[in-house]
Formats: C-alpha cells, structure tokens, sequence
C-alpha cells in the first residue's frame, strides 16, 4: 500500500471508520476501567475515545512514521481522561495523601540510601501497614495515577527506543525528560517494574497481573500506585510546578 493509499484509508466515512477502529476504543476502555472506582461508566469511557478516535483520524499524518494504531490510542486515551477530570470526583483526602506518599517516599529514600519499603514508609506516615495499603488503593484507584500524571503518555514506558518512536505525538517538550523516566523505571524494585512493565507493555489488567503473580488485584493496585509514587520522588525536579 502506497502513501497515498494509506492517507485515504484514514479518510474514509466516520462511520466506516468507527466500525473499523471501534474494538481499539473498547480496548483501551476496558484497559482503564481496572482501575476506576464504579461510578465511572464503561459507556461514558468508550463515547469519549470514540470522538478521541474521530480526532486521530482528522489529524494523523503517515508521514510522521508512527502507525495510526499508534497515534490513535494516545488520543483516545486522552480523550478519556479528560473526560474523567471533568467529572471532578475526587476527594480532596486523596489529593492530601497523594502528596504525603510521594513526599514520605522522597525522604525515606534520601535518609536511607535506597529504596524505602511498605512497612518503613507506613511507619513514616504514622499509619498502619493496612491503613497505608488502603490509602495506596484510594490514590491509584481514585485520582488514576499512572503516566499522565508524570507528564507522558501510557505509551512510553520504559525503553529509550520508545521514546524516540512515539516522541512525535507526544505533549512532551523535553526528550531529556523521557530519558529520565526510563532510567528512573530502570531503578524501581524488581517486582513494581514488572508489575508497570505487565500493565503498560503487555496491557494487562491488574486482574490479569495477579494470576501472573500470584498475588490478589488489591495487592497489584497497591504495588501499581507504589510504583507510581516512586517514580514521583525520583522524578521530583521534573514534576514539580
């Protein structure tokens, strides 16, 4: 298929197109949904990617070098949290203790020379070990803490050849950043790697990644927002405003 080719079938009716690309929406709809608490909506998820999709296709350009399936996702991925943001449905509690792990990580991390763990930093918070695995799944699981929240898409994770490849159609000013980020990845322990590795690589729901790693979704939730948090201090000077 030539270039010309390819062009025109990305300009193709939207309903024919819809129909062609709609399983990539409930894909990343789904994909999402593993961790929303259940007042968000399944349907309001895949409406919103849908007009996501329906701006990849008025915007793409092959000659960019990225696939469409590509550019695409980001864009309904994005349409879809944005949606969410919009809806304003997380306790002001969630924002507090956000900021408290990453800070309490932060510390630890400087005070110890490494990597803190879940007990030492439930100590550092004055809380219980279950008082701080529940705040874990209240942050992860109510302010959808994950590769936006650093300044990047989902999509780049933890290769410096992914981020040359989708720099193109990312909102990222500084490569440097990226580069940052995978090394920081690189660092985490081994099991928080593996678990955003299965997550964000291989797309697999926390579901999924606990029948991997024998462990419940509860436990992956957590481990997912821990990761998280860690790259928050590591990455402090970048996502500070």
């Amino acid at each position: 298929m030539n270039k010309a080719q390819t062009y025109g079938r990305y300009q193709e009716s939207p309903h024919a197109f819809v129909e062609r690309y709609s399983s990539l929406v409930k894909r990343i709809a789904h994909h999402l949904m593993a961790r929303l608490p259940p007042n968000v909506q399944l349907e309001d998820l895949i409406q919103a990617g849908m007009i996501g999709l329906l701006e990849a296709q008025q915007n793409y350009d092959p000659g960019k070098g990225a696939s469409f399936e590509t550019f695409a996702g980001i864009r309904i991925r994005g349409a879809m949290l944005d949606d969410i943001r919009r809806g304003d449905w997380v306790p002001r509690s969630v924002y507090k203790n956000n900021r408290r792990i990453s800070d309490a990580i932060a510390q630890l991390e400087s005070r110890l020379g490494r990597d803190p763990n879940d007990q030492e930093i439930a100590e550092y918070l004055e809380m219980t070990l279950e008082q701080y695995h529940q705040a874990l799944n209240d942050v992860n699981c109510g302010r959808l803490v994950g590769m936006d929240d650093l300044g990047v898409s989902e999509d780049t994770v933890a290769t410096e050849d992914s981020v040359a490849e989708n720099l193109p159609f990312q909102d990222v000013a500084d490569c440097s950043f990226r580069h940052a980020l995978a090394g920081a990845i690189r660092t985490l322990p081994e099991r928080e790697a593996l678990v955003l590795s299965l997550y964000y690589d291989e797309e697999l729901n926390l579901k999924e990644i606990g029948a991997v790693l024998g462990v419940s979704e509860s436990r992956i939730c957590q481990i997912h927002s821990q990761a998280m948090q860690r790259l928050r201090a590591k990455l402090s000077a970048w996502t500070a405003s």
